[in-house]
């Protein structure tokens, strides 16, 4: 059905050349599409310069995706290594000369090339490494193959943290434990991982900066300090619970407009969309992530082998937690950790890591054949 779909409607533009031919699977385009439309919409509305500096990023994403999606997957399989070997790398420069901004130092600046954040580039690294290690490895793994995973996770996750970018470090994270949880490991490992983390809570707060710890207290009691560290959880819990049903209209959200909600642009859209358009708008958006999710998850299973199905499924399960930390986090659940919502806040580097990931995904279940 999809192969008939996908021949009734050509490329724009009078190409007959078919979305298969050049390894683009049309669902997950549409979804990944209608999502980004979305996030115009709503920067469209606020400021012009963001708009289309957030068009060009987008473009420039959708370019990288199509890229992505015509590599063959043994080439991703052969640059494995050397990909991770550059992320780290990049970390480790990040630390010795990276631009300061907002008391992290997270972005790199390398002659010819425009600023970026290197530790976006691992949420691929570290899955794509780890499909590679475990890709002719006896499965379950055992102790020696889970230590060694658990290292290649580790290397990039400390090093973002002493950005410090904790969020990021736990998405990294997210990222690497995505594929060994598709590997099979024994659920007693993950209950008794668990447990070892609980247990090492009072050395990990301690390690936390005070500023880190304040997030931690505040998610508990933001009306602690309203104008302060409670501020941003309190007034985006506030616009979203303003929007009701409909919302106010696009553009006419008072506490994004009137500038009570920061980062309106980036980390907390989710609550200038909750505003403006209502449940019904969020539910929207939260019904394309899920199309976004199940079809990758779906191209997943249909990979020719493990490599792609590790890789695949990783990919989109550290999809999954960029929205879900994202979201968690606006609505109060979680401490403010900084992280954008996917495809939809400004910002390029982030954008630009999942749409590569998405392309990697489209590569591997339409090149499963061997057309190409």
């Amino acid at each position: 059905m999809a192969s008939d779909f996908v021949r009734q409607f050509p490329l724009p533009g009078g190409a007959r050349t078919r979305l298969s031919e050049v390894h683009l699977d049309a669902l997950l385009c549409i979804a990944i599409l209608a999502v980004i439309v979305l996030g115009l919409v709503v920067h469209h509305y606020r400021d012009d310069d963001t708009f289309y500096g957030q068009m060009l990023r987008m473009a420039v994403g959708l370019a990288a995706l199509v890229a992505a999606a015509w590599v063959q997957p043994r080439q991703y399989l052969s640059w494995a290594p050397a990909v991770y070997g550059v992320s780290v790398g990049l970390l480790i420069l990040v630390l010795l000369m990276g631009t300061t901004a907002k008391g992290s130092q997270r972005w790199i600046d390398l002659p010819g090339l425009p600023q970026f954040q290197p530790s976006e580039l691992t949420k691929i690294a570290i899955p794509l490494m780890l499909a590679w290690y475990f890709h002719d490895r006896r499965l379950p793994p055992g102790l020696g193959d889970m230590l060694v995973a658990l290292g290649i996770i580790a290397v990039p996750v400390i090093l973002i943290v002493q950005q410090p970018d904790l969020g990021t470090g736990v998405l990294v994270a997210a990222s690497g434990l995505a594929v060994i949880v598709l590997v099979g490991v024994s659920w007693r490992w993950m209950a008794g991982a668990l447990a070892l983390g609980v247990a090492a809570a009072p050395i990990l707060w301690m390690s936390l900066h005070d500023y880190q710890q304040e997030r931690i207290r505040t998610l508990f009691n933001p009306e602690k300090d309203p104008l302060g560290a409670g501020w941003s959880i309190i007034q985006s819990t506030t616009a979203i619970g303003s929007g009701g049903l409909l919302g106010k209209g696009v553009g006419e959200g008072t506490q994004s407009r009137l500038d009570f909600l920061p980062e309106g642009n980036t980390d907390f859209i989710i609550a200038v969309i909750g505003e403006e358009t209502g449940f019904v708008g969020v539910l929207l958006l939260m019904m394309l992530y899920l199309a976004i999710l199940a079809r990758g998850l779906r191209l997943a299973t249909l990979a020719p082998n493990r490599f792609g199905r590790l890789l695949a499924g990783g990919l989109m399960l550290t999809f999954f937690a960029h929205v879900f930390v994202n979201i968690a986090m606006v609505c109060g659940l979680i401490p403010v950790v900084g992280v954008p919502l996917p495809l939809v806040s400004y910002g390029g580097t982030s954008a630009l890591s999942i749409l590569i990931g998405c392309g990697i995904v489209m590569s591997i279940h339409t090149h499963r054949t061997g057309r190409r």
